[in-house]
């Protein structure tokens, strides 16, 4: 591998909140600027009705929360391997296919790096969770298919994978002096994905690492699933979430669960949504709620609100409490979240995370007392009830972070320059 000459391939990060491009050249990190001289980009396209043009990453955001006519989509990501990818969508009045949408993201990244680097590239290695889906092998092999096709379509002749927390690795390996038994753990928005590995200064050259990678393992658990369960939990009973009926049955939770997920928000502004709240609101014992889930849905403010409880959970990592100030549905409406009632609201999810480490230890025949370091990397790796649920499971092990936003796509580069020369 000749260490004096820049790659000639990319490493692309595709992430289901931030994604991030890698070119690894002599001497510089090797993270490109995206967006305003920032190395991420938000996973995020708005489809501006009036201007009738998709932007991208934070300025998609800006102009959706300006109040621009349009429609928003995130959590891109988690269009693979679900049943949507053979769907479409309407947007600008047109149908558009949802692989379709995964192009036009990655596409730009691909111009916003090309544009930075001053040169283009037809090879590439792309990042990818360990499990696109979980238990089912050919859904996870048609989502890696997609993505291939849709980079073969953008200009990439050579399109090879590495798992998300393997690349990680990479990154962190640069740094370290001595050989060491390190579990990856990569909390990203769509999934936790990790890798028990063997790393040392020595072996960081060679181009086949496959017996250093003792196990690797994962879960369909993201930042936007602890998103979810805080709003069902802190936000959604002031929208009627549990709100009882004359039955005395509750009402159904569809549509709060469909205003908790970001990529299903749309679902409730829909005719046939509308129609069906409005029938139930005579059976519901105290209509306050559904009232104002009423004017949520007038005003279109569920990403705005998703976007909040998003706040929150970043907040909450820091601070004991936070406040969300929701008089644009309501004078003088607030809501209080505690990280007591976030540790507890996620509680159920972190259980999952413990029990998908434990079996990868089990995979790897190694106990958990042999494990030296612990790093932690993707952007919901902060979350404190998460970082000492996992530690308690490490007793030897020493805690370690990357750049939360930045490892997988730095290692991405690191493995396109052995790769691609």
């Amino acid at each position: 591998m000749s260490h004096d000459l820049p790659a000639n391939a990319l490493g692309i990060d595709f992430g289901t909140s931030n994604s991030t491009v890698g070119w690894w050249r002599p001497g510089v990190e090797p993270l490109l600027e995206l967006e305003d001289g920032k190395i991420t980009l938000p996973s995020v396209v708005f489809f501006n009705t009036e201007e009738r043009r998709p932007v991208y990453g934070r300025q998609a955001l800006a102009e959706y929360l300006d109040g621009y006519e349009g429609r928003l989509m995130r959590s891109l990501k988690s269009l693979l391997g679900s049943k949507l990818l053979k769907s479409e969508t309407t947007v600008l009045g047109s149908a558009l296919p949802f692989r379709d949408l995964l192009g036009f993201f990655i596409g730009d990244l691909k111009r916003r790096a090309e544009a930075h680097a001053g040169r283009s590239f037809d090879q590439v290695v792309l990042g990818r969770p360990v499990f696109f889906v979980d238990d089912d092998p050919v859904a996870d092999q048609e989502a890696a298919n997609t993505l291939v096709a849709v980079a073969n379509k953008l200009g990439f002749k050579d399109v090879s994978f590495q798992f998300e927390p393997i690349a990680a690795a990479f990154d962190y390996e640069r740094t370290i002096t001595h050989e060491e038994r390190v579990l990856i753990v990569d909390i990203g928005g769509g999934t936790s994905d990790f890798s028990l590995i063997r790393l040392s200064p020595e072996r960081r050259n060679l181009v086949d690492r496959q017996s250093d990678i003792l196990a690797t393992g994962g879960v369909h658990i993201g930042g936007t699933d602890f998103d979810k369960q805080l709003s069902l939990e802190g936000v959604m009973p002031l929208f009627g979430y549990g709100s009882r009926m004359k039955s005395d049955a509750f009402m159904p939770t569809s549509y709060h669960l469909n205003l908790a997920t970001w990529h299903t928000i749309n679902a409730v502004y829909a005719q046939k949504s509308q129609l069906a709240l409005q029938n139930m609101r005579y059976d519901i014992v105290d209509p306050t709620g559904i009232d104002r889930l009423f004017k949520l849905i007038e005003e279109r403010a569920g990403h705005w609100l998703a976007m909040q409880v998003e706040d929150s959970k970043i907040a909450l990592t820091e601070h004991d409490n936070h406040r969300i100030d929701l008089k644009r549905i309501e004078a003088g409406l607030d809501v209080q979240l505690s990280r007591a009632l976030f540790d507890q609201s996620i509680d159920a999810l972190l259980q999952r995370v413990r029990d998908s480490i434990g079996e990868l230890l089990k995979q790897a025949g190694v106990q958990a007392t042999e494990i030296d370091t612990l790093f932690f990397t993707g952007g919901s790796s902060g979350i404190p009830a998460l970082r000492q649920s996992v530690a308690a499971l490490l007793p030897n092990a020493r805690a370690s972070e990357g750049n939360t936003f930045g490892s997988i796509g730095s290692g991405l580069a690191i493995e396109a320059k052995k790769r691609y020369g």
